[in-house]
């Protein structure tokens, strides 16, 4: 401290004056203003005591009003654009809407969505959705509470019922699941170090299976 202190010093108060800081409030704010003018201002504001309400107002605008009919339209467009194809309880059960507000708001789609029927039950999807054309043999890791399983009541389809648990117990925990062709046939461990998975049903491709979790890894790395 004695031997740096002093330049230290003399660098802090070249940059007080260079910047007109007067307060240690002054400087907090002008170390941020360089990187996002609105940070700054939020700061400031939540300094002036403004009501968080009325600081998104004055930042994002007045709410734009829609009638139920559209946010019904909105809400089925997006629902069946992200999880075609999917049948109606499915959109029931992601949406917590009634069944009767689900018929409306795909109805209200009219000719964007049509009806294919597979197994005995009714699918709802767009013209341009994909439906064939997957590599055979292909495995997913899939991590807990995906969209793959929680998006959709009718998961017996991807998932034998008896086989439930291994995926998800009745209190709503959901496990890292191990999907061969669409299929849920295993478990895995993505926080482990070394690849580890427990197959519960059929006989599987270890080889396949590992170039899924060297992708893993690869991604792991890029966002750890």
């Amino acid at each position: 401290a004695k031997r740096y202190g002093q330049e230290f010093i003399e660098l802090i108060k070249k940059y007080v004056e260079e910047n007109e800081i007067e307060r240690p409030e002054d400087m907090r704010v002008r170390t941020v203003a360089n990187k996002s003018k609105l940070k700054v201002e939020i700061i400031t504001a939540i300094d002036r005591k403004v009501p968080l309400d009325a600081l998104a107002e004055s930042k994002v605008g007045p709410r734009k009003t829609i009638d139920r009919d559209e946010a019904l339209t909105r809400l089925a467009k997006k629902y069946f654009q992200s999880r075609q194809p999917a049948t109606l309880e499915d959109f029931v059960w992601w949406s917590g809407l009634g069944i009767n507000d689900c018929r409306k708001g795909i109805a209200l789609l009219g000719d964007y969505l049509h009806l294919e029927k597979w197994k005995r039950r009714a699918f709802y999807l767009t013209d341009d959705c994909r439906t064939r054309g997957f590599r055979k043999g292909q495995y997913l890791l899939i991590p807990p509470y995906d969209e793959y399983l929680i998006g959709y009541k009718s998961r017996d389809i991807v998932l034998r019922p008896e086989l439930s648990h291994k995926a998800h117990n009745s209190s709503g925990i959901f496990q890292p699941i191990i999907a061969k062709d669409g299929v849920i046939c295993g478990n895995w461990k993505p926080f482990s170090d070394k690849f580890e998975t427990d197959f519960f049903l059929d006989e599987h491709d270890e080889t396949e299976v590992q170039k899924a979790w060297q992708e893993y890894m690869k991604f792991k790395k890029t966002v750890l």
